[in-house]
């Protein structure tokens, strides 16, 4: 009786075992599918980054293409580099024909100024201002009588023979005048000067 029970059971167990190949080649073909299947699916966290990465870029294109560039300011502009100031004029000693022509008399002495007793500041006051005047009435030649002074002696006409001809040579002076010489003994000598008046721009 025992073997009957076994013999029926040995056979089952028989057709169980020949079953298992098949069903572990399904179980591995099975296990394949869902790999395949799994790798294809991206994370969920990796794709919300990416998409806030494009979102944000176009808005930082934006901010860079929209921030203004800065500009110089004219005032700025001309602080760097300031026009030059205009230089005055060189000056030009009188010719000996327009000398000789004063002492004559053939050319006119259109004014004359006596620096005789004023001190040097006062003089080189009243020097400018009658060479302005001269300039805007149209003189041509000027006199500029200072004194010889005496030798030895530190009285102020000396003084003024000396300083005169280097005021006139100074640039506020030679926007005035293109020129001056000694005057002809007539006309004072060593303490004269013909000075020739500069034409006025304006």
């Amino acid at each position: 009786m025992a073997e009957d029970f076994l013999t029926p059971l040995s056979e089952r167990g028989l057709r169980f075992l020949s079953t298992l190949p098949s069903a572990v080649s399904s179980l591995a073909s099975l296990c394949r599918s869902a790999l395949r299947f799994f790798s294809r699916i991206k994370p969920l966290r990796k794709k919300s980054r990416a998409l806030k990465i494009q979102v944000a870029a176009p808005e930082a294109e934006s901010e860079i293409a929209t921030k203004p560039v800065p500009m110089s300011s004219p005032a700025a502009l001309l602080r760097i580099a300031p026009a030059p100031k205009p230089q005055a004029p060189p000056l030009a000693p009188l010719g000996r024909r327009e000398r000789a022509q004063l002492s004559r008399g053939r050319k006119e002495i259109d004014a004359r100024i006596d620096l005789h007793g004023m001190t040097q500041t006062r003089a080189h006051r009243a020097l400018f201002g009658f060479l302005q005047r001269a300039q805007g009435d149209g003189f041509t030649f000027v006199l500029v009588i200072t004194g010889k002074g005496k030798v030895g002696a530190e009285s102020e006409r000396g003084v003024l023979r000396r300083q005169v001809p280097q005021w006139l040579s100074l640039p506020e002076f030679r926007s005035l005048v293109i020129g001056f010489e000694e005057a002809h003994i007539g006309h004072g000598g060593e303490g004269a000067l013909y000075v020739r008046v500069r034409r006025s721009r304006i």
